[in-house]
């Protein structure tokens, strides 16, 4: 008798390079599971969603995209709404799974709900089983041990360079077979969620849909079509358009790519194109992202406490008007200001941009960066919980970061990087945009 496992999609809604999935299609029947966990929906004590507008619309699209993928691999996806670790076990017991397969957590809350679905299914008889489904290396291939990894990134990149071992990818499999004769679910939208329908924005850098097929078309797009990868390292310090770096960063922070794969596909670049400074920064881009996963498996809960993982005693405003003044993009500061409202009409800002608008927050207001922290997390398309967290911490000055005191300097950031003053322009005019 095949062994019937239910596989829970979370952050990695694609079927190529999914082990969890690999490996209940290897052992029989599988009952493909999306939840969406109705604590996204709710409420901040800021007053804003946790899961904002853009980052839900992208969801939604890949959702939609991995359902429509199962759908020609001969099965469907099943779609269901609130607490993970009531409708999991629930869901097992009464289509008799024998087993659940789901991508290994490294993030406090996140190991928190997994575990107590697991508790849920270990009562019920019902085997659990978490794969590393994320990251460009296991964490057994790594140089060190959990508790042991660098709290500097430089240390860390040399040496995993030292000792490079990624795996390679998951085939995508060619059919998938399911015995579930169930509600499938339909799927809400924005406006049944209580959101309000996207008004797209014409100046926008990030006009893309979620989905694995979407963003596979990025890939080709920027990778090959435009030839953009030889020239990431000289470009990706740019404002405007879409073309200054490859936009891929919400495929991967909602899994509809792989680091793994977005990797072969580097070096498949590297032999059919060229091998070059932008190609290296392109991976050690994904380097840091391993290493952030890494910090947080590392330091837990700490990484998101007012001092931070170093535990040193910081003093922290809790400024709400100065806050909303950051929030809504009007401190007066143009640089600062054109990067708010960009992230506030669009979901989406440039790695420079980010840098700059956490640095005037907590250096120059001295406002606490959790509140930055949970703004970035309900507005960004592309939010990933270790990334966005421990990237705050490191501005912050409560994280990685060696040198002490970093600062940015918000006239001569501007000056150095929109020295004509048309970003500035372009998102500081109210006039147009919405369309």
């Amino acid at each position: 008798m095949k062994e019937q496992t239910l596989v829970w999609f979370k952050a990695d809604l694609r079927l190529r390079d999914h082990e969890p999935l690999f490996r209940a299609v290897e052992k029989g029947l599988v009952l493909p599971v999306f939840i969406l966990d109705e604590r996204l929906l709710r409420n901040h004590p800021l007053g804003f969603r946790r899961a904002g507008t853009f980052r839900m619309a992208f969801m939604l699209a890949a959702i939609h995209d991995l359902r429509s993928r199962m759908r020609k691999a001969g099965s469907n996806l099943v779609f269901r709404m609130g607490l993970p670790e009531v409708i999991l076990p629930a869901l097992s017991k009464q289509y008799h799974c024998t087993q659940l397969f789901t991508a290994h957590e490294v993030a406090d809350e996140e190991i928190r709900i997994q575990e107590k679905v697991k508790e849920g299914l270990t009562a019920l008889g019902i085997g659990f089983s978490a794969f590393e489904n994320s990251s460009l290396f296991k964490e057994k291939d790594l140089p060190w041990p959990a508790d042991q990894v660098p709290d500097v990134f430089t240390t860390f990149r040399k040496g995993v360079e030292q000792n490079w071992n990624i795996r390679p990818a998951f085939l995508s499999p060619e059919k998938v077979q399911t015995w579930f004769d169930g509600d499938w679910g339909e799927f809400p939208t924005l406006t049944a969620l209580g959101y309000d329908e996207i008004q797209y924005d014409h100046r926008s850098a990030f006009p893309f849909s979620g989905g694995e097929t979407e963003a596979w078309k990025r890939v080709t797009e920027y990778f090959w079509d435009k030839d953009l990868l030889r020239n990431y390292k000289e470009t990706r310090n740019g404002l405007i358009g879409i073309d200054y770096s490859s936009k891929l960063s919400a495929a991967l922070s909602h899994g509809c790519l792989s680091a793994r794969l977005i990797y072969e596909e580097v070096q498949r670049y590297e032999h059919e194109r060229i091998k070059n400074q932008s190609t290296y920064w392109f991976v050690f881009e994904l380097l840091w992202r391993d290493y952030f996963r890494a910090v947080a498996r590392k330091y837990g809960a700490k990484m998101f406490m007012a001092n931070g993982i170093q535990q040193e005693p910081k003093h922290w405003k809790q400024d709400r008007e100065s806050f909303e003044q950051w929030r809504l993009g009007k401190t007066g500061h143009d640089f600062i200001d054109a990067h708010m409202r960009e992230l506030l009409r669009t979901g989406f800002m440039s790695n420079r941009g980010r840098q700059n608008v956490a640095s005037y927050l907590t250096k120059d207001l001295g406002i606490d960066w959790r509140w930055g922290a949970a703004w970035f997390e309900s507005q960004l398309v592309d939010y990933d919980v270790h990334s966005n967290w421990l990237n705050w911490a490191y501005v912050a000055g409560v994280g990685n970061d060696p040198r002490e005191d970093r600062y940015f300097h918000t006239e001569s950031q501007a000056r150095k990087y929109d020295p004509e003053g048309v970003y500035q322009k372009l998102w500081l005019n109210e006039s147009g945009g919405i369309r």
